[in-house]
């Protein structure tokens, strides 16, 4: 079965994010980046379905030059080979120019099934994996903890508000997956050192077939007007007292000269 993978590169969730200068973006410099939690999870359903059944894994990614990180990692994790859609001109591209970038490049990697975390970190937008299933015309199904594939079918485990649903879908088609569904596995050394050596296709924008005024910072339909980071919490005050009465008085007369609350 030949199986792509969508991954992104984003911050790492524990480094010290600032907004930049220009108030619409966060200062990278010093950033950290990982590939994408959810995309990891979607890699190693990948490998275990290639495993069990045969067939290729393909990793295909939207990013700068340092995104080929990610994809090493990933093609390290057992993934065969990978495709780095890497051009200044999508830079800044909304989850609409995202999808449609990474649709056009499936149009030329051979797919019977398309993986992929149900969501990035970094902007939290849900939206990217179901466009493209969208643009591609295959079904899609979301948030999977469990996944089956039998003669030509897929069975997916999702998780909803309150339990699950089981939803059956034929090839080709898209599922996002959520936590739960495995555990990542880590790259080994031999991994590492093979990964050095598989092919990883660079297109450009002009390659895919995309009109250049379609993608970018400049043409997104979402655009960020700003960013702040949240205000600063309050630190905890700690009640003294000898006896919990006397506590409790204390806390009353917070909560009524203070804060205000009564």
């Amino acid at each position: 079965m030949d199986i792509v993978v969508l991954v992104k590169q984003v911050p790492d969730t524990e480094s010290l994010v600032q907004v930049a200068d220009d108030g619409v973006s966060i200062k990278k410099q010093d950033i950290k980046w990982i590939m994408n939690p959810y995309d990891e999870l979607a890699v190693e359903a990948a490998l275990q379905i290639k495993e069990a059944q045969g067939g290729t894994v393909t990793i295909l990614s939207l990013g700068p030059e340092k995104a080929i990180e990610t994809i090493r990692t990933a093609l390290a994790m057992g993934a065969d080979q990978g495709v780095h859609i890497n051009d200044p001109a999508a830079e800044g591209s909304d989850s609409l120019a995202t999808a449609k970038l990474l649709a056009a490049a499936l149009k030329d990697i051979p797919y019977e099934l398309i993986i992929a975390g149900h969501r990035a970190v970094d902007e939290d937008n849900y939206q990217v994996a179901s466009a493209v299933a969208e643009l591609l015309g295959i079904p899609q199904v979301s948030m999977v903890n469990k996944v089956e594939l039998t003669d030509g079918k897929i069975t997916c485990h999702r998780t909803i508000e309150g339990g699950t649903v089981v939803v059956e879908a034929s090839l080709p088609a898209l599922f996002t997956t959520q936590r739960g569904l495995n555990e990542p596995r880590y790259a080994s050394l031999p991994g590492i050192m093979k990964a050095k050596k598989k092919p990883v296709d660079v297109k450009t924008v002009a390659d895919l077939g995309v009109d250049a005024a379609l993608v970018g910072a400049a043409n997104r339909k979402v655009k960020i007007k700003s960013l702040r980071l949240p205000p600063e919490r309050q630190t905890v005050k700690m009640i003294e007292g000898e006896a919990a009465s006397d506590k409790a008085t204390a806390l009353v007369k917070i909560l009524h000269e203070e804060t205000k609350i009564i």
